[in-house]
């Protein structure tokens, strides 16, 4: 059945009293909004459970020794980096499934908090600040600016190839760092080159969640979201970190 595309000027009960976020669109604006709000509120807990979890570690000095100092602390924090991928697997399955979903992303949120919180726990209280603020500021820029560009027309589709692509290339430089150290140099050149990625990212993802998530998507388009705000940080702490050095 053919749907009437939403006009500007239709009337408030045919919209429901919401403007369309994009020319064209052929569902209900209220509805969607009332997916994207459902997967803001997500990732606000996600980015509240992770400030919460790293900062226990960053204060409680007893945790990252036990993760330096002790052989079982290794082995744990190579479990802890690994258990995010593993969830994505059964994740995949159930995200439409209430309430495993939530569980899941649960553990996927906790562990990569403490990832997160042990890579801090090691960087000075000045240079965590700033890669925070600056994180934010850019995550909000970028979401506004996504929203306003997608109303007059605008489509961001064409970024995920190219994305893809820049993502492959920076997982072998970093393979390539690791193998063989570079220096501080390129250290920060990683860090930039991941801080621009990563904002390709935020705009891609949330033009996707304007347009084409499903309403049952809410668990992936949430994980997207929140992996790019992650990503991002550790990126600028990289560059920060490097500089303060």
């Amino acid at each position: 059945m053919w749907t009437q595309p939403y006009r500007k000027n239709d009337s408030d009960v045919e919209v429901g009293g919401a403007r369309p976020l994009y020319p064209v669109m052929l569902e209900s604006p209220e509805l969607r909004w009332g997916f994207i709000r459902k997967v803001y509120s997500i990732i606000c807990f996600q980015l509240l459970a992770t400030i919460a979890v790293a900062a226990t570690v960053v204060t409680v000095h007893p945790i990252s020794e036990f993760f330096v100092k002790t052989s079982g602390g290794l082995a744990l924090y190579i479990v802890l980096i690994i258990t995010p991928f593993i969830v994505l697997c059964p994740l995949y399955y159930y995200h439409q499934r209430h309430p495993v979903n939530y569980i899941l992303l649960a553990i996927f949120t906790i562990s990569l908090a403490f990832a997160v919180g042990l890579t801090c726990a090691f960087t000075e209280g000045k240079v965590i600040l700033e890669s925070a603020i600056l994180t934010a500021v850019v995550v909000v820029s970028l979401t506004l600016y996504t929203f306003w560009a997608a109303r007059r027309g605008h489509d961001f589709s064409f970024l995920g190839p190219f994305l893809f692509g820049a993502l492959m290339v920076l997982m072998v430089f970093a393979f390539i760092q690791i193998l063989f150290p570079l220096g501080k140099i390129s250290v920060m050149i990683y860090g930039c080159l991941a801080s621009i990625i990563f904002c390709g990212y935020i705009i891609y993802d949330t033009d996707n969640l304007i347009k084409r998530y499903t309403y049952d998507d809410y668990i992936w388009a949430a994980i997207s979201l929140y992996l790019d705000i992650i990503n991002l940080f550790l990126s600028l702490l990289t560059i920060f970190r490097a500089a303060d050095s």
